[in-house]
Formats: structure tokens, sequence, C-alpha cells
């Protein structure tokens, strides 16, 4: 019997009651499908940089190598000034773990939940390979004369070859192993943007010789965003930056039917990924029993997958897509007519 550890980040606000339900479900997938896993919880958020005034202890990231995958709730504190957490917890751990990937599928449950026109499951469906690593998030920059009439900002975006390449060849074989139609479409900035889109451009259009079997095109960042609305139906795998990938997500996110639905993972594929919910910690819903846990249950789903059990991932995205479309029939007026714990137990009693 596979046996995992997971380490768990409940985090913020409304992180933890997600988390919650995500290992609910977990637990009933690992009954069913035969297989083990032990939980350690870590307590890296607004609570305990308010009590200790410390992010992070510096044995975080050598502690968290030891575990088969990371589990995260939320991160955001109406209490910490915005950036501290952030950077101090999800862009380290991203950096220091050498999570180069963020992967986001984007797939509509249900007609209903979206905000477009006419648009079906078919129409929506597709995933966003993002840089996770490198661009204007690495933290290059600096002010001079701060608060003066002459301050100046500079924030750099860096990209390497290495980080390009390693990202663009991901992108490729997810394309070759999971897609519907094998195409990958480069989102950039060629016209205005030349010198780190000229690299990314020629490393996609090198590395592609190697897959002959994937179409591929290409689409400046604003155009995706257009047709992404308009035309969401084009999409099959996109790759792309740091920041556009940033961008892009949040609006696929919305026509997938909203953040409550929206689930992420940041990959190492040689190391340890972490897996959260793509909303944010929602304070004022904290401890209400409201909020909507199905993104966090996606990302059990995606953490699964990752480990290698993926007919319980499988199995736990079928139960998602069964409860969304027979039991939340308010969700698409902003309601979930369900509590958060009864959802789970939802998702549990379709697996």
């Amino acid at each position: 019997m596979n046996s995992y550890k997971i380490a768990t980040i409940p985090g913020d606000g409304t992180g933890p009651e997600v988390v919650r339900e995500g290992l609910k479900v977990m637990a009933a997938a690992a009954q069913k499908f035969g297989f083990k896993y032990e939980t350690i919880n870590f307590d890296f958020g607004g609570e305990r940089y308010l009590r200790t005034k410390e992010v992070l202890p510096a044995s975080a990231v050598s502690d968290l190598k030891a575990f088969d995958a990371i589990f995260l709730g939320a991160i955001g504190h109406p209490d910490v000034k915005p950036g501290i957490l952030e950077k101090g917890i999800l862009l380290k751990l991203r950096f220091d773990l050498n999570q180069y990937i963020n992967l986001r599928p984007v797939q509509l449950f249900d007609a209903r939940f979206c905000p477009l026109k006419n648009k079906t499951p078919d129409d929506i469906n597709f995933t966003v390979v993002r840089e996770n690593s490198e661009g204007l998030y690495a933290g290059a920059g600096g002010q001079l004369f701060k608060d003066s009439p002459n301050e100046v900002a500079i924030q750099e975006s860096i990209n390497t070859r290495f980080g390009v390449e390693r990202c663009v060849r991901y992108a490729y074989e997810y394309a070759r192993k999971y897609s519907r139609r094998k195409q990958l479409t480069l989102c950039g900035k060629t016209n205005v943007l030349t010198f780190a889109f000229d690299l990314w451009q020629r490393t996609f259009d090198q590395v592609g010789k190697e897959y002959p079997d994937i179409k591929t095109d290409y689409a400046h960042v604003d155009a995706i965003t257009m047709w992404m609305v308009k035309n969401p139906e084009w999409f099959d795998v996109i790759v792309t930056d740091n920041m556009f990938g940033d961008i892009i997500t949040d609006l696929a996110a919305m026509i997938q039917g909203g953040m409550g639905i929206a689930a992420g993972g940041n990959i190492n594929p040689d190391g340890v990924s972490m897996f959260e919910p793509i909303g944010g910690s929602a304070p004022k819903y904290t401890g209400k029993n409201i909020i909507n846990p199905l993104a966090a249950i996606g990302a059990g789903a995606l953490l699964l997958h990752e480990v290698g059990e993926t007919a319980a991932a499988t199995a736990i995205e079928k139960s998602i897509r069964e409860v969304v479309t027979t039991k939340l029939a308010d969700l698409a007026a902003g309601k979930m007519g369900f509590s958060t714990t009864e959802v789970g137990d939802l998702v549990v009693k379709h697996l």
C-alpha cells in the first residue's frame, strides 16, 4: 500500500475550513482506493506572524523538503500589511522549493455558472502553464528618493534561458500527455517587451521542433484576455511568464465559475509541490462555515495526481462535477445552499 507524507498549511481566514474539507475528501479517497497518508500541520500565516514577528522559521524550507506534497489553505491577514505574508511565505516557498511551474487547469463544470453567454463545459476546458520563479516576481529592482517628488521605482523582469526552457518544455510535455487537441499557445507581448519575449519566442520555437505532434501558435496577452471571453474554446494549453500567467488565470477562474471552484498547483517535477485553492483567505467569512470548499477539494485532487494516485484524483474530480451539476443550483447566483461542511460531505458521498 502506497503511503505519503503531506504537509498542511491551513493559513489564514477561511483557509483552515477549506483544508479541513479537502482532507475529509482525501481520507475517503484513501480508504476507497487503498493508499495511506499522514499529515503534519504547520502554523505559517498571519496569526503566527503577529505572535512571533517571524514570517517563516529558518528551518521551514528544509522541513518541507521531507514531504511528498504540501496542501495550502490561504495566506492573507487583515492585520498584516499586504506583501509581508505573500512574499515571506508564498513566494519564498515557491522559489526556495524550486516550484517553477504554476499549473492551472480551467474547466467549466456547469454552463449555469459561466458569466459568458452560450458557453458550455466543452468550450471552457484548457490549462495554463505559468512560469513560477522568475519574471517580475523575482524581486529584482529597487527604490530611490522614496516619498520625495523625485522618487524612482524600478522593477525588473528576470528571464533566463534555463528558466524559460524548462517551463516551455514542461508545457510541451503536458500538452503531449494530457491535452485534448495537442495544441500549445505561447502568451506574451513580443511587440513591446522585445527582449524578454524574444527569448520566450525563440525558446518556444526551438523546443517545439522536438514535439512535431504538437500544434503551436502565439497570441499577445491582451488578445488572450479578449479571446478568453469571446472564444475560450480556442484554447487547449497556454504557456506564459509569471506576471501574465497571474493575470490571465484570475480571468480564467471567473469564466469557469469563480474562485470557489478554481484550484492550482505549484509544481517542482523533481521535488515537493504545493497545492492550493486560487481564492484568498476571505477573512470576513472566517468561522461561519459558509465558504465554498470545492477549490480546496480540487487542489487535493491535483495533489493526488502529482503523487501518482490518478484513480483517486479522477474520482474526486468526477464527484466535484456531480455535486456542482446536481446539488449546487444556487451557485450561479453566488449562493451555495449548503454549508462548507455539507459540501465536503456531498463530495464524499458521490465518490
